[in-house]
């Protein structure tokens, strides 16, 4: 993936940069490998800083209601001062590592839709500061996440759309500013009980926080109320769980517990979601099935459909992009 653009904030005859991504595919604690090449123009140029930013959009909350924000979640300085000499050639390499946070962009190889991502090159000479055009990144599940979104899947639960919503996660520990829902239909099995799933990953090098809000049917004289799970997992539980069965008693779980304790849900730790305070249940460790392994995975090519948008943007942040 490239992208090569005259620096226009430096005028006519200014350098050129020319970003290469190794390979835009990448996974939560991965990293993006590439170079910055910059081309000097007519005139020698003091460069500030070259610095590589990953870009994407988020939900954020307000009086007004929600509105999308872009923003600049991680960012990493390729290099700091340095003379670019009329028409020189300049290229530097970089090794940019990736948020454990980081929000899945894509699953089964298709995009998520709801979801886009960019590495943006940022050059800085004297007092004007170019911010260049976007080089789509592409985020995929870690083997745990892949998992879990398998047995979604398998259990019937379809795939109706993600985003990111800025805010925190009381009891949970965050790096970023914003958290990944992965919002289903709920599966027929779990009859009334259930309306929508939405699916949060919280990663860190050696575990995984999985938060589940379910939100409940209610009818016309019965309001509907949300539920809260959560439970950690670690990344070596990959491939020594049945996640099929997992998920199946997680699910079934908050389901009892709504249905036998009255009011807005069961006793827990309280967390701030959605600009309002909710409750979910007591923190749970995995539970060891039978173990699957990668067999779910066999069934990756009837269930990307769901989860891919209708069609592929090519140049994301285009209208944004236009107004720097």
């Amino acid at each position: 993936m490239v992208f090569k653009k005259m620096l226009g904030a430096f005028g006519v005859g200014g350098p050129t940069v020319d970003t290469v991504l190794t390979d835009p595919n990448t996974h939560p604690g991965g990293t993006l490998a590439g170079q910055v090449n910059l081309t000097g123009g007519n005139h020698d140029v003091d460069i500030q800083h070259v610095t590589l930013g990953l870009v994407t959009y988020m939900e954020v909350e307000g009086g007004d209601g929600d509105h999308g924000a872009r923003a600049e979640f991680h960012r990493l300085t390729v290099t700091g001062p340095m003379r670019l000499a009329q028409g020189r050639h300049t290229t530097v390499p970089f090794t940019l590592a990736m948020p454990w946070e980081a929000p899945i962009t894509a699953v089964y190889g298709q995009p998520l839709h709801g979801m886009t991502m960019g590495a943006r090159t940022e050059v800085a000479v004297a007092r004007a500061v170019d911010k260049g055009d976007l080089d789509p990144v592409v985020v995929h599940p870690l083997p745990v996440q892949q998992r879990i979104l398998d047995a979604f899947a398998q259990l019937g639960f379809r795939f109706k759309n993600a985003d990111l919503e800025y805010g925190q996660i009381a009891g949970v520990h965050q790096t970023l500013p914003f958290y990944q829902e992965i919002e289903y239909f709920a599966a027929t099995q779990y009859g009334p009980a259930l309306n929508e799933v939405e699916l949060t990953f919280v990663t860190n090098p050696h575990t995984v926080d999985i938060v589940l809000e379910f939100d409940k049917r209610g009818g016309m004289f019965d309001g509907g109320h949300d539920t809260y799970g959560r439970h950690t997992v670690a990344h070596t539980d990959a491939d020594t769980i049945d996640w099929t069965q997992q998920v199946d008693a997680w699910i079934r779980q908050a389901v009892e517990r709504r249905q036998h304790l009255p009011g807005q849900g069961a006793p827990g730790h309280g967390y701030r979601h959605h600009g309002h305070y909710a409750t979910h249940g007591h923190d749970s460790h995995h539970g060891h099935g039978s173990g699957v392994g990668g067999v779910l995975l066999g069934a990756a090519g009837g269930l990307a459909a769901g989860y891919a948008a209708s069609e592929v943007v090519d140049e994301v942040f285009d209208d944004e992009d236009s107004e720097d």
